[in-house]
């Protein structure tokens, strides 16, 4: 019997999805049949109230999270499906990181993706089945110019991802990442605005071109279906090859 990829009868959290890559994979979960929570400071131009909710919120403050996970529950009930896709780039050379900037980038991509997943797990736990799907990174194994705390966190995901697995996968709750190579997003802009870079980093690839935002779809789905019952702690890099090369 082949697993459906679809999310019928799901309920999917997803983080930063007023834009970009979270969009995307909000987008396509709601065509798979979720019921969507977007999570998000700004509000998403395509989520209809009925099927697909926004809950405005800052998630940099992480003394509101068990305030978040609650607003998210309202709508459609707990999640069975998050998705932290929400993140930060401040791209400030390593010596001219400053505290503020580190620990925000640290506290988003990092912080937050745990301690959302904690108070969600719960009710996961109680129906024996859930997803997660951290973002990672080219970042979680490369390092490039002015990333050195974008790094950090995203290295940090990796590692993050595996004890997550480790600590709730005998439940029934897969936890994996997704690692974007070089997407069109609002984050990548100061890279796809100079297309000397740009087509390097194509160049970079096996494939020879940069992600399209239907190459995230695939992979997103897979993580968050019954197609990826045997899949846990695992980071998929939907790179081109990148980091093949």
């Amino acid at each position: 019997m082949i697993p459906s990829l679809g999310a019928e009868g799901r309920v999917a959290c997803v983080t930063g999805a007023s834009s970009g890559l979270g969009k995307a994979v909000a987008q396509a979960l709601s065509e798979g049949g979720a019921k969507i929570v977007s999570v998000s400071r700004r509000q998403p131009d395509w989520c209809d109230g009925a099927s697909a909710v926004a809950v405005n919120a800052d998630l940099s403050d992480l003394q509101a999270i068990p305030d978040i996970a609650a607003m998210v529950a309202e709508p459609f009930g707990p999640p069975d499906i998050l998705v932290n896709a929400a993140g930060i780039n401040t791209r400030q050379p390593a010596d001219q990181v400053t505290l503020d900037g580190w620990l925000t980038t640290l506290d988003l991509n990092l912080s937050v993706p745990f301690f959302l997943a904690q108070a969600l797990v719960p009710a996961m736990r109680e129906k024996g089945w859930g997803r997660i799907v951290n973002f990672a990174s080219l970042q979680s194994q490369r390092a490039f110019p002015g990333g050195i705390a974008y790094g950090a966190s995203k290295g940090g995901i990796v590692q993050l991802t595996r004890a997550m697995a480790e600590a709730w996968s005998h439940d029934g709750i897969m936890v994996n990442a997704l690692a974007p190579g070089f997407f069109p997003t609002e984050l990548t802009g100061p890279v796809f605005s100079d297309p000397e870079l740009s087509a390097r980093n194509a160049a970079q690839t096996c494939i020879g071109r940069n992600g399209r935002m239907q190459d995230i779809i695939g992979p997103a789905l897979f993580l968050c279906s019954a197609a990826s019952d045997y899949v846990t702690g695992q980071t998929l890099y939907v790179d081109g090859g990148f980091t093949a090369k």
